[in-house]
């Protein structure tokens, strides 16, 4: 945006605004994955529920939706549709995305917990119109989702 001859710079750079943020995440996920010696396959695709599909050493398919957030506020979670095999990870940046430095926070989580009414994951607004998954809520449950890495490179993936 540019005032008599000046360029007013955004609070946030375009890059934390858009999209980039969630294939910084999906990336980040997938060099994890790969470090472990997963096989694993990124699909392609803006609006998608699957963005990422290991395939275990028995055959056996699983598939991620990987949510990425340069701040630890809410995870969108409109298009997650729980099922057996299926996983949630959400990614924290921490306002830190732009150092390299910086370990992004990864909690993986089942899809099926999603909807589990015990843990109390999902926060929907009064309207009903938003459901997202707050970072606080996911941290009450860090000893259990936070880099639960291990659910993609066991020798039988689920069990």
């Amino acid at each position: 945006m540019k005032r008599k001859g000046l360029i007013v710079m955004d609070k946030k750079p375009s890059f934390e605004r858009s999209y980039n943020t969630n294939l910084a995440a999906e990336y980040y996920v997938l060099s994890i994955l790969y470090r472990k010696g997963v096989e694993a396959y990124l699909t392609i695709g803006n609006k998608k529920s699957v963005d990422i599909i290991v395939k275990s050493k028995d055959g056996k398919i699983v598939t991620i939706d990987v949510k990425g957030l340069v701040e630890p506020t809410s995870w969108p979670i409109e298009n997650v549709k729980p099922k057996p095999d299926h996983y949630i990870a959400f990614v924290s940046f921490n306002k830190k995305i732009r150092d390299e430095n910086s370990l992004p926070e990864v909690f993986i989580v089942p899809s099926v917990d999603i909807i589990d009414e015990r843990l109390k994951l999902v926060y929907t607004n009064p309207k009903g119109s938003r459901r997202v998954v707050q970072y606080v809520r996911l941290k009450r449950y860090k000893d259990k989702y936070l880099n639960n890495w291990a659910v993609f490179y066991q020798q039988e993936i689920g069990s």
